[in-house]
């Protein structure tokens, strides 16, 4: 017979960035999702977003989502339900970055209720991946910069990824030239604009940098503007990466339909949790996209090695959850000389520290016995 949902307990988190991303995102909003089933078994996933609507996910999941899943299987394929019960509120963003809390704890249970990680539950076809460095350096000087490539270097590291979009073009390419003098001939070096550009500097910018040999260049416009990138994607030669600010298995597939996109990065947490992510990865690989999946290496790790292909893992410098000191125990993930490799013994292994905690914990739940 399968198991209910009982019982879900939302715990706010608020973890401090060792290396602020700017002058307004210095923490990372976390809220720790548990789930109890009517077994009493537990899972336990989250939510995240940098810094901007960590108090509107958590309404969210405590005014809506939660609600309507009590009672319903613990079991990950309630997944298109409860998306369509909260389209109302927006088919993707806050609605689904909300609801991967859920998605996340609902496949850490289904694997601790069979005594393995979520990566056996899937199917590991990897024992590593590789890794590539990545900062959010906009804000550094070069000599900053500089800094930060030779620590990417020293961690073995085979290619990083910096920003650009400083107002001139030439101080960009500067910053460019100085990492790539650092790392040599033979790492790669991927470049992030972060939305900042129109059509026409992003086409001269494109053909700049790929002169310079970049091997990807990143949301060079608005994550909503699919004409626009489409258009760049036929004037400029480097291939052309989006995704993390894309929602749903629907928008990918326009994105990917349309020629506009080559690195395909969808957000684990941001699409709505490991369900939407494994569709929205076989879509890419149908399509003969390449797959990178953004940010949340100790997340992204695990789920990249039950992939079929080889597959990048980024990995912010000192950003990840164990790195801040946010975790409960270790994941068992191992990140040395530019490879990831090992995982947890049991589900996701990814359960936040209570010293992280900065607000009331909530249990919303029903009696088991109507469920039994």
């Amino acid at each position: 017979m399968t198991s209910v949902i009982a019982s879900v307990e939302l715990r706010p988190t608020r973890i401090a960035l060792t290396r602020p991303w700017g002058a307004d995102v210095r923490e990372l909003s976390v809220v720790a999702v548990q789930v109890t089933d009517d077994a009493g078994v537990e899972g336990h996933g989250f939510s995240w977003t940098p810094t901007i609507g960590g108090r509107a996910v958590h309404a969210l999941l405590e005014d809506d989502i939660v609600p309507f899943a009590l009672g319903k299987p613990a079991t990950p394929e309630i997944w298109q339900s409860v998306w369509e019960r909260i389209h109302e509120a927006g088919g993707g963003g806050v609605t689904t970055i909300a609801l991967a809390g859920l998605d996340l704890a609902l496949w850490d249970l289904a694997a601790r209720r069979e005594g393995r990680s979520v990566i056996d539950l899937l199917g590991r076809r990897h024992e590593r991946q590789p890794v590539y460095g990545s900062g959010v350096n906009l804000h550094y000087s070069l000599e900053e910069l500089v800094a930060q490539a030779e620590r990417w270097v020293a961690a073995g590291h085979r290619a990083v990824k910096m920003k650009v979009g400083k107002p001139d073009l030439a101080e960009d390419l500067d910053r460019v030239r100085a990492v790539k003098e650092v790392l040599g001939p033979d790492r790669e070096v991927m470049v992030d604009a972060n939305q900042r550009w129109g059509l026409d500097h992003a086409t001269t910018a494109g053909q700049a940098l790929g002169e310079l040999g970049v091997s990807w260049l990143e949301e060079p416009l608005r994550a909503d503007d699919l004409a626009s990138h489409r258009e760049l994607r036929k004037r400029i030669d480097v291939p052309i990466a989006a995704g993390e600010n894309l929602h749903t298995v629907h928008r990918f597939r326009d994105w990917l339909d349309a020629g506009a996109v080559d690195v395909v990065q969808p957000n684990i947490v941001r699409v709505g949790g490991l369900t939407p992510f494994l569709a929205i990865a076989e879509l890419a690989r149908e399509r003969g996209a390449t797959l990178a999946p953004h940010l949340l290496p100790e997340l992204s790790a695990q789920v990249a090695f039950t992939l079929p292909e080889t597959t990048w893992v980024e990995d912010v410098e000192d950003a990840g959850f164990g790195q801040l000191g946010a975790l409960a125990e270790p994941t068992g993930l191992e990140f040395s000389d530019g490879w990831v490799s090992g995982g947890p013994a049991l589900g996701l292994g990814i359960r936040f520290a209570p010293s992280t905690t900065s607000g009331t914990s909530a249990v919303i739940g029903i009696p088991i016995k109507e469920h039994a």
